[in-house]
């Protein structure tokens, strides 16, 4: 069978640029790494098995995002222009949709980054020279480096930590949904900032979001929730979302049985107050809730040679941490530094081990930090 090989062409004057990598993701942490390594005179190749568009996340929202934290990682170039600055109600707190496209309208407007849909990745290797991937259609792309930003099931992840491969299921779940204010009655008025609620041994995180539009004016905006349920782990089972315990998949609205939801519509009605109430029982009314069984990955190891890991593939923190956004931004501008410097001075692999001396006591104390919440939130031993 012929394998077609590339090189990652590029557009541009090449005696400016240095180095090439590919990217395997285009999620946050795929596409602040892609932006990074451009800045930073890389020319990348960004790989990524779903289509143009991302799947919707349904109420997932981002913690600590600032216009100033995406300028920096866009770039002053795409600060401005078609990019509208981000808005936000709550201090901080950013819809995961808008962060994604933010990033995104970025890497469609960089010269350097060709991102690649449709294509699925089945094995990375390297040898003394480069680093490559394998795609499904049997097609090889091969760089300097290869980095894996392919999230808790990471591929790249194989390569990197074949004796560790796999993020573990935490023991629970998270239930999301994302409405509309209008769709609340007019009295019940969302706070300004994030509501953290315990109730029967749940959490409930509730937090308003701009509206689709941008707009944060009264009546325009959105609702999210997310639930923390550690209940319904047989229907996770069930559905094959936990295999053993590796998280596969999110439950879509598809998977979740009616008396499944009426039990959450009672349970609401019991634990919740307004407006959060409203907001679940709006959802649950549209079937528009997915359930996202949480994983957790404490690494040994962020790089093997030419290849390494950044974002959820790397480190996997329970959601209650608030860290994940900010954590992947630092390994994308520190992998970028790492490699920027290996391709002009010393090997790659030398930088690249230079990226996880910085970065793999910070993110496993991180990972660790989130499993003292999951531990007592399950009831699950160390």
């Amino acid at each position: 069978m012929t394998t077609a090989m590339r090189d990652v062409p590029r557009s541009g004057n090449r005696d400016e640029r240095q180095g090439a990598a590919i990217v395997v993701g285009a999620s946050l942490a795929g596409l602040m790494t892609a932006l990074a390594l451009s800045h930073a005179g890389v020319d990348v190749t960004m790989l990524e098995r779903s289509g143009a568009a991302p799947r919707a996340r349904k109420g997932a929202a981002l913690g600590g995002v600032s216009e100033g934290l995406l300028s920096r990682i866009t770039g002053s170039r795409h600060a401005q222009g078609d990019s509208a600055p981000l808005s936000s109600v709550a201090p901080g707190v950013q819809s995961w949709m808008a962060v994604h496209a933010r990033l995104r309208a970025a890497v469609d407007a960089d010269p350097y980054i060709e991102l690649r849909p449709h294509t699925l990745v089945r094995s990375v290797d390297q040898d003394a020279d480069s680093a490559w991937v394998i795609a499904s259609d049997q097609q090889t792309f091969r760089g300097d480096v290869v980095i894996g930003a392919d999230g808790h099931g990471s591929v790249v992840r194989v390569g990197v930590a074949p004796d560790k491969p796999d993020a573990t299921f935490a023991g629970y779940l998270i239930w999301l949904g994302l409405t509309n204010e209008s769709s609340l009655a007019s009295s019940r008025r969302l706070p300004r900032d994030v509501d953290i609620l315990s109730g029967g041994g749940d959490y409930l995180l509730g937090y308003p979001l701009p509206g689709p539009d941008g707009s944060v004016a009264l009546g325009s905006r959105q609702v999210g929730w997310a639930w923390y349920d550690a209940s319904h782990n047989d229907l996770l089972c069930e559905t094959g979302s936990v295999v053993g315990n590796v998280v596969r998949r999110s439950l879509t609205s598809g998977d979740i049985p009616e008396a499944t939801l009426r039990e959450l519509a009672d349970k609401a009605e019991d634990l919740w107050p307004s407006p959060w109430r409203e907001a679940i029982l709006d959802c649950i009314e549209r079937r528009a809730v997915i359930g996202t069984p949480i994983a957790e990955y404490v690494p040994d190891k962020l790089v093997n040679g030419r290849l390494a890991l950044v974002g959820d593939a790397a480190h996997v923190p329970t959601p209650m941490t608030g860290s994940g956004f900010s954590a992947s931004l630092h390994d994308a501008e520190a992998v970028a530094e790492a490699i920027a410097a290996g391709v002009r001075g010393s090997t790659v692999a030398q930088a690249l081990g230079e990226y996880e001396r910085k970065r793999l006591g910070n993110v496993r104390g991180m990972v660790q930090s989130g499993q003292q919440f999951s531990r007592s939130f399950t009831g699950r031993a160390a």
